[in-house]
């Protein structure tokens, strides 16, 4: 340990507690130093000897954007192992090779924003990728575990310093900086903060992220439940980092403030720490903070408490004290450990669909692989570089031998024609590498032969031969025959360059779209045509006003042809389908379905059509709807990182039992889903929690190679805990793991309770024979929901079914509980009146801000008719006036029931802004206890409804 001397700082004594060496610094820093502090970039402090700092290091499935690093399966990959315990081994590695990176270079940062904890509410959100599941029970599991493996186990010094994001109920990109969030308090409380919560409590969260959405009409970024919830669930200083930009959208596009002053003011005293503005260009949050100063909208102390939260994250990594930091030195980078982790995973992230008995491969067999994701190993916006590659062909090559499988991509093959006659030629990029991977080229010739239904080619004026894949709405790719893709650099010429589709604007995707018998190619990108000039193809610049050129696309081969002479000659088909992670939902970007783009089916009905033993295997960010009813075995697995083909293959030939589980609910149809901007997961019966239709397949859903039985179900009830326990058997004749999932549901609720609700899981190996017990301890305050009523949870006296089984609808055991509570009671409307968000049911609602600072009010969505249902209301004896808080324009009608005279309460004269609000009163009659009713019209809000006798 570091010796004190009589001159070394109280800050840099390792023997005092961290507040009080964070107190001795903050005095020691000058104003100026301070506010520096507040802007991602901090800068050094020379005088003091502290270095710079900066808060942001992208972490979600290994280390991004910082060059090549071990990468595992995308978050939803790691969702579907269901194992806590293997992605807190994952979270470690990433951890470590985060130190080992940082010891190249201080480019790497040691706070670092993972993971996502977004639930996965809606399949179309296009960051799908990102999170783990649609449930917050499961969701808190796997989020814990990958926080505890990145910030270590030593109990003061942590290896890295994670970020949860993103707060709050944020399941959009569609107008993502713009669009509210409507969340129900039960929603909030149920749903959407308890994927915050659990984290935070096991004390491995060093802070949280807000989103760049609106909730209930106030920014994220002001969100009163900083202070509310996320601060009174642990009495660790936590550090909040705003999304990059997401400062200036508070007036930029938000308009929620009319000054960046008032905007960071307001952001800074709501609990924002550190200000992702920017870039590294810190001047201009340091100036508005100094002008908030100025306006008297910020003191100091608001400053030192948000740079105290700073420092307690930088004490914590160890920064003040070198010569103690127990992971200065225990980076570890590519090791053969992290590489067989990346393949555990990626091993345990496949989920076995269906199977009909096609599947394990025996080792003879004869494999067609087909599909535009066959040969592919994609990454996404927050991999690192790959150190490592295994497609699922070449996983395939590895296992079963190269004799034994036949590939066909299934690309379209085609050539564009120009209105010349000539054919288009790409050239490569000047400093294009030699080979590419994939590069399995064009079409041979030899198949030419013979052949009648192409047009005559000119010697040596063939042109580029192109690789058309469309991924879905019309948007391309096109790869030249080096298996390098078309894409458009800064200089506007198109070139053959680009290894995969990539960057925060794709550069390498495009539009045929016909125009006067022919196809003009737009470049998605820069929204341009693309264009033949003397000196290349390029973009036509902006201010082009000559007519753009129109091409004849002729094909060479349909992908589906390659795929049926491949299938015929097999015994079996894989099918491998899927997305690119860059292109048709991704950050920025929903999906608008739930269908595999139209090329894919082509490829699937192709195969299927040519050889029945046809298998799917779905390597995708999200769920599909597809048709597997017509086939004998289906597979999904979320991309896998670097191993991801080796671990497929495996799995194919049985030397792995597939166990991933899925992690939300895959529907049958578009027709399933709500609206995307839909958050009322109860209102909506949204996930397995509410959802009564019949799924694709379920949530937890996942088959064996093994068989297992469940047997041996008891319940100990304690003061505390429920303790279930039951048995499982592997009655296969394979080693294989089993999820064992408990769900409960409420037998007889008083309201809308989940249909059934994951309290725990368990995954375990067993061999042939092998029985494991299993204990489940649950907290009797999960079987609590929010009670609006009283604005608190509420654990309802009753039966309650408790449901072992293999996913939420395979149910292998059952029992009912009675467990004593709380029983409901009316509303004492008399005394409390009722708050407008405190409803129980809603149509045409939306939740918007009371005031900026705090609270919520409700408001006809888009200025309609909203309904509103508050139920078992008591008026005793009897109310004689209604009241009525409200601002905008527009009428109030109660409806209070039981033969009473409905009233109508009218706002005619708005005040000076949304938040000016205005009693209105009126005379009622209404006596005992009744459900209320509500209707809202015309663009005003409502806080509040009070009643008096």
């Amino acid at each position: 340990m570091t010796e004190h001397t009589p001159s070394t700082p109280p800050f840099r004594d390792p023997r005092l507690p961290f507040p009080k060496r964070i107190d001795d610094l903050l005095a020691r820093l000058t104003l100026d130093e301070k506010v520096s502090f507040l802007h991602q970039f901090a800068p050094a402090v020379e005088r003091l000897g502290i270095a710079a700092f900066r808060t942001g290091q992208e972490a979600l499935h290994g280390v991004a954007w910082m060059g090549p690093a071990t990468v595992f399966p995308q978050a939803v990959g790691l969702g579907a192992t269901w194992n806590p315990d293997l992605v807190r081994r994952v979270g470690e590695a990433v951890s470590r090779e985060v130190r080992a990176m940082r010891a190249r270079g201080d480019r790497v940062g040691l706070n670092v924003w993972a993971p996502t904890v977004n639930l996965l509410r809606h399949p179309l959100w296009g960051r799908n990728e990102e999170g783990y599941s649609e449930d917050p029970k499961l969701t808190s599991a796997i989020a814990t575990a990958y926080t505890r493996g990145l910030r270590g186990d030593h109990p003061t010094y942590w290896r890295t310093a994670p970020v949860l994001k993103h707060w709050l109920a944020h399941n959009n990109e569609t107008g993502r900086d713009v669009t509210s969030s409507s969340v129900r308090p039960r929603v909030l409380h149920e749903y959407d903060l308890r994927a915050f919560e659990e984290p935070v409590e096991a004390g491995a969260v060093a802070g949280v992220m807000p989103a760049y959405n609106l909730v209930n009409g106030r920014p994220n970024h002001v969100s009163p439940y900083l202070r509310a919830h996320l601060r009174a669930w642990t009495d660790q200083d936590l550090l909040v980092c705003s999304d990059a930009g997401a400062p200036s959208s508070l007036v930029d596009s938000e308009h929620y403030f009319d000054t960046h002053e008032e905007a960071t003011a307001a952001a800074l005293r709501a609990g924002v720490d550190s200000f992702t503005d920017h870039g590294t260009d810190s001047s201009k949050i340091t100036a508005r903070v100094h002008g908030a100063l100025d306006q008297g909208l910020l003191t100091e102390s608001d400053i030192d408490t948000a740079v105290r939260r700073q420092l307690s994250v930088r004490f914590r990594l160890g920064e003040f004290d070198p010569a103690d930091d127990p992971h200065a030195d225990t980076g570890a980078f590519d090791t053969p450990a992290h590489r067989a982790l990346a393949r555990e995973a990626a091993e345990q992230a496949v989920v076995l669909l269906k199977n009909d008995g096609v599947l394990p491969l025996a080792h003879d067999t004869r494999i067609a692989v087909v599909g535009l994701l066959a040969d592919e190993c994609k990454l996404d916006w927050y991999s690192g570089t790959l150190l490592h590659r295994s497609t699922p062909l070449e996983g395939l090559y590895e296992r079963f031998g190269a004799e034994r499988v036949e590939f066909a991509e299934g690309v379209d093959r085609v050539r564009l024609r120009t209105s010349a006659g000539t054919f288009l030629r790409v050239p490569p990029a000047p400093d294009a590498p030699d080979e590419v991977r994939g590069a399995e080229g064009a079409l041979d010739p030899a198949l030419l032969a013979g052949r009648t239904d192409l047009p005559p080619l000119t010697a040596g004026a063939t042109g580029t031969e192109l690789a058309l894949t469309d991924w879905g709405a019309g948007v391309l790719t096109l790869r030249a025959p080096d298996g390098r893709c078309l894409s458009v650099a800064g200089d506007g010429f198109v070139r053959a360059s680009a290894d995969q589709p990539g960057g925060w604007v794709v550069q390498e995707t495009f539009r045929l779209e016909p125009h006067d018998g022919g196809h003009l190619l737009r470049h998605i990108g820069t929204g341009r045509h693309v264009r033949v000039a003397a000196d290349g193809v390029k973009v036509a610049p902006a201010d082009d006003t000559a007519a753009p050129e129109v091409f004849e696309l002729i094909t060479d081969e349909r992908g589906a042809d390659a795929v049926t002479r491949a299938a015929r000659g097999a015994d079996v088909v894989l099918v491998v389908a899927g997305n690119d992670p860059h292109i048709g939902g991704r950050e920025t970007e929903d999906r608008t379905t739930l269908a595999l783009p139209a090329q894919q089916e082509r490829l699937l009905r192709a195969a299927r059509a040519a050889n029945p033993n046809t298998v799917l295997v779905l390597v995708s960010s999200y769920p599909y709807a597809v048709p597997v009813a017509e086939l004998p075995a289906a597979l999904w697995t979320a991309h896998g990182g670097q191993a991801a083909g080796t671990a497929l293959a495996r799995v194919l030939a049985g030397d792995v039992s597939p166990a991933g589980r899925l992690p939300q609910t895959w529907y049958a149809s578009d027709a399933d889903l709500p609206e995307l901007l839909d958050y009322d997961v109860i209102g909506a019966r949204q996930t397995y929690l509410y959802f009564a239709g019949t799924p694709l397949f379920p949530f937890g859903h996942g088959l064996s190679y093994a068989s297992f039985r469940y047997a041996d179900l008891s319940v100990d009830t304690g003061a505390d805990t429920v303790r279930v326990r039951c048995t499982v058997t592997n009655t296969g004749d394979v080693t294989a793991d089993e999820v064992a999932q408990l769900y409960t549901r409420a037998v007889d609720p008083s309201a809308v309770r989940p249909r059934r609700e994951l309290l725990g899981h368990r995954r375990v190996t067993l061999a042939p024979g092998e029985r494991a017990e299993l204990t489940f301890e649950v907290p009797l305050s999960a079987f609590a929901f929010w009670d609006v009523a009283r604005d608190r949870r509420r654990r309802e006296p009753g039966p309650y079914d408790l449901l072992v089984g293999a996913s939420s609808e395979d149910i292998r055991l059952r029992t009912t509980l009675d467990l004593d509570g709380e029983p409901a009671a009316p509303r004492a409307v008399l005394s409390r009146g009722l708050d407008a968000a405190g409803f129980d049911e809603q149509s045409g609602a939306a939740l918007v801000d009371r005031t900026r600072v705090s609270g919520d009010a409700v408001t006809p969505v888009d200025g309609g008719t909203a309904e509103l249902v508050y139920r078992d209301c008591d008026f005793g004896a009897g109310a004689r006036e209604v009241t009525v808080r409200v601002s905008g324009r527009g009428t109030v009608e109660l409806l209070p029931g039981g033969g009473s005279a409905p009233v109508t309460l009218a706002l005619d004269a708005p005040g000076s802004g949304p938040y000016d609000y205005t009693s209105l009163r009126a005379g009622i009659a209404v006596a005992g206890v009744r459900d209320v009713r509500l209707r809202l019209r015309g663009p005003l809000r409502l806080a509040h409804i009070g009643f008096s006798g």
